[in-house]
């Protein structure tokens, strides 16, 4: 038993080199929440949540946030919005920009069949490695597809608007960016805000749904600590763009998208993940693609 297992760790370990402790970490919340899929638990995850979880519970005891708090919560606010659009019959095509290891085009795959197409696409590393671990799940599904992406190409076949060329028009679409806004500079999320407006104005309907962070819902010295800890932790600084609601709103304006900024503290009766102490730390972008 032991000495196959050696083996199997090293592998793991070696593909998690490739992968940013940001999605290592939350792969594994999505594990240990029950969110996520078998395929996708691996043992650096594991390992990785283990470490920080004396940190985490610390940080719960005096009151804190933790990461699982607003990770969860962005997550399945998400989520609520992608079944709404689904189930409306207004949009039948997801194309989620860096998925990373999230569960979530796995889950809707498996709910709603073949009566939606989704593409999870993300950078080469990931693609290969998600692609190795579904290969599965992909084979039995032709509308489950994970893809290269460079969001930030102005064309070609892995530009955003090469991806949603492969899809149809006649139907909508949603495109969702969770977890990724806020490792890029301003200029690059206006950028992408931009493609995505012009691609979603493509479609009969068009959706966009993501996760953001305010300056002015992290400005305590708890918030300010909490944000300066995270940077650390993905090696990078955390860029906190914006800081009003209206600001947001009048920029996607501008980019074709009609946009409400919801705030998971507002469905903790509905989700119980949007009643922690972090839940309020992260907003979720809920924004239509305008019709003239």
């Amino acid at each position: 038993m032991f000495p196959s297992l050696f083996p199997r760790f090293a592998r793991q370990f070696m593909s998690a080199a490739r992968i940013s402790p940001t999605a290592l970490y939350t792969a594994q919340v999505w594990q240990e929440s029950g969110r996520s899929v078998p395929e996708l638990a691996s043992l650096p995850a594991k390992a990785l949540y283990t470490a920080l979880s004396p940190a985490m519970a610390m940080s719960r005891s005096f009151g804190g946030p933790t990461l699982q708090d607003f990770l969860l919560a962005r997550h399945d606010l998400i989520d609520r919005q992608l079944h709404q659009a689904i189930t409306s019959g207004k949009a039948t095509q997801v194309l989620e920009i860096a998925a990373g290891l999230s569960p979530r085009g796995s889950r809707f795959v498996q709910e709603y069949g073949d009566d939606i197409t989704y593409i999870e696409a993300d950078l080469p590393g990931m693609v290969a490695q998600k692609r190795k671990l579904l290969e599965q799940r992909l084979a039995v599904c032709p509308y489950h597809r994970i893809e290269v992406i460079d969001a930030f190409a102005t064309d070609g076949v892995h530009s955003l608007a090469g991806l949603a060329a492969q899809l149809d028009p006649e139907r909508g679409l949603v495109i969702i960016t969770e977890g990724l806004l806020n490792y890029f500079d301003r200029a690059s999320v206006l950028d992408l805000w931009t493609r995505v407006g012009q691609t979603l104005s493509g479609f009969q309907r068009g959706f966009y749904f993501s996760d953001l962070h305010f300056s002015s819902h992290n400005d305590d010295l708890l918030s300010r600590a909490f944000a300066a800890a995270l940077g650390a932790f993905v090696r990078g600084k955390i860029h906190l763009h914006f800081s009003s609601i209206g600001e947001v709103q009048q920029l996607m304006q501008q980019r074709g998208l009609a946009c409400e900024v919801l705030n998971p503290s507002d469905f903790a009766a509905e989700l119980a993940s949007c009643t922690t102490a972090g839940a309020h730390l992260t907003r979720v972008l809920s924004a239509s693609a305008m019709t003239y």
